[in-house]
């Protein structure tokens, strides 16, 4: 079984734009929720993705990746989702042996800023760089269903 060991926080300021290797366009959307897990179905410029997660217990929690048809993302995002798709970019920077991802929303979640680490293990030492600030972790006022319940979307349909 896979399994996501993912910590989310607040940006301190713009130093991790220095360490930028990587960057990529994401869209995704709600498909299903179940319990306390969803189905989320995502893209990027060259290929598609479903995820099935679920419930989160402390850092980690189960999550199942399998690739689709770009073709049919496409389809599930504009017919299945019936909530607001979400989109931001995805800059990867490296630091103390692990890449960290900011995101930097566009669309009906713009403007807004998080940086993820995905760990290896729960019990993996972790050392933040400068730039960032507060951890928000399993703080549900920073989850996504609560940030598109903020704007105006649909809290039920919302990717957390």
């Amino acid at each position: 079984m896979g399994y996501e060991i993912e910590r989310k926080f607040l940006i301190a300021n713009d130093a991790w734009r220095g360490g930028i290797v990587g960057e990529r366009h994401l869209r995704d959307g709600l498909v299903a929720r179940f319990g306390q897990g969803k189905v989320r179905v995502r893209i990027d410029a060259e290929r598609a993705w479903i995820t099935v997660k679920g419930p989160r217990v402390g850092f980690a929690r189960p999550e199942f990746e399998y690739p689709i048809p770009l073709g049919d993302a496409e389809a599930m995002l504009a017919s299945l989702c019936d909530g607001p798709v979400v989109e931001k970019t995805r800059y990867l920077v490296p630091h103390d042996g692990l890449v960290w991802e900011v995101d930097i929303y566009d669309g009906i979640l713009g403007g807004l800023a998080f940086a993820e680490v995905e760990l290896p293990s729960v019990d993996h030492p972790l050392r933040p760089p400068h730039w960032v600030g507060r951890e928000v972790t399993g703080d549900p006022k920073f989850r996504q269903a609560a940030l598109l319940q903020a704007v105006g979307g649909s809290p039920a349909l919302a990717v957390g």
